[in-house]
């Protein structure tokens, strides 16, 4: 029987990666106090914000507002996605710990997404990285697509490993796996988590699984049985991607809590804020939260009718 590890870090990434997608705009005001109940909670690294350009992800226009206004808890990193020097420079004015940049395991998604190769996409963020480390900030890479791709279907551990490699050189601090489009298996998971920590220290990747298919909790399971002990969720299971037909929302951190609380794993966070915060959002979106640990959770607590 596997060893698995005796805690990990959770990455909340609701309020950029959950929120960026919703049609209707959520007020500063809002995400702020959604940030301000999950540092609450306990959360060592929250992705706060994104400091791209409004034309084409409007909900995240209002990111200088929010990193502005959160209450900054010690200890707790709140990043920033940044695609370019110029959303580097508003990620540093606004006070963010880390910066995150990213790129494709996929050469398909890569030119459909942002119109470039995988190489040419990594070489753009020499600049950021140099910046970075300039500044003192932590740097971060994501790389999408790791396990499938909505436009040249099966993506190589190879491919993942190529680009583990640059993020690498540039000096990134923490890498994350991302299964974009929610089609990993449990198996090809492990396959793909050893490939890239024969590339980089296993203690610094990160499992960032999408639900689609109901195997997220199951990819994270296979992730905890080969060392990975850094994970990305989203509260309330909000999120997807625009680029990924289909692609539904990031595993929810509720049920991630709820599992690893079963395992015997720390945290050190606390679930019921965390279904606060979770029931919160959803409420103000006007839809149920796509935890089903939270909502039963929640469900649990009301008072019979």
């Amino acid at each position: 029987m596997a060893i698995l590890p005796k805690q990990v870090k959770i990455v909340e990434v609701g309020p950029r990666d959950g929120l960026q997608n919703e049609k209707e705009s959520v007020p500063a005001a809002v995400k702020t106090a959604l940030v301000n109940r999950l540092s609450g909670a306990g959360f060592r690294n929250i992705e706060a914000a994104a400091f791209v350009s409004p034309r084409w992800v409007p909900q995240m226009a209002t990111s200088a507002d929010v990193m502005a206004a959160i209450d900054r808890r010690p200890g707790t990193i709140y990043s920033a996605l940044t695609p370019n020097m110029q959303g580097f420079d508003a990620a540093l004015a606004a006070r963010a710990d880390e910066v995150v940049i990213f790129g494709s395991a996929s050469e398909a998604f890569s030119q459909k997404n942002i119109n470039c190769s995988i190489a040419e996409s990594i070489a753009r963020f020499d600049s950021v990285a140099q910046a970075a480390r300039q500044h003192g900030l932590r740097l971060r890479g994501s790389i999408s697509c790791a396990f499938g791709c909505p436009y040249q279907g099966e993506v190589s551990p190879e491919s993942v490993a190529d680009v583990v490699r640059r993020m690498r050189d540039l000096g990134c601090d923490e890498i994350d796996i991302a299964d974009t489009i929610g089609v990993a298996t449990a198996r090809q998971t492990q396959t793909v988590m050893e490939r890239a920590a024969r590339e980089f220290s296993i203690d610094a990747l990160a499992g960032h699984f999408h639900d689609t298919y109901g195997q997220a909790l199951a990819n994270i399971y296979a992730s905890l049985e080969v060392g990975i002990s850094i994970y990305h969720s989203s509260v309330a299971g909000l999120g997807g991607c625009p680029y990924a037909k289909g692609a539904t929302g990031n595993i929810a951190t509720e049920d991630v809590l709820y599992m690893m609380e079963g395992l015997g794993i720390e945290t050190g966070i606390d679930l019921d804020i965390v279904v606060d915060a979770g029931q919160f959002i959803s409420q103000f979106l006007g839809r149920k939260s796509a935890s089903r640990a939270g909502n039963a959770l929640a469900a649990k607590r009301a008072p019979p009718q």
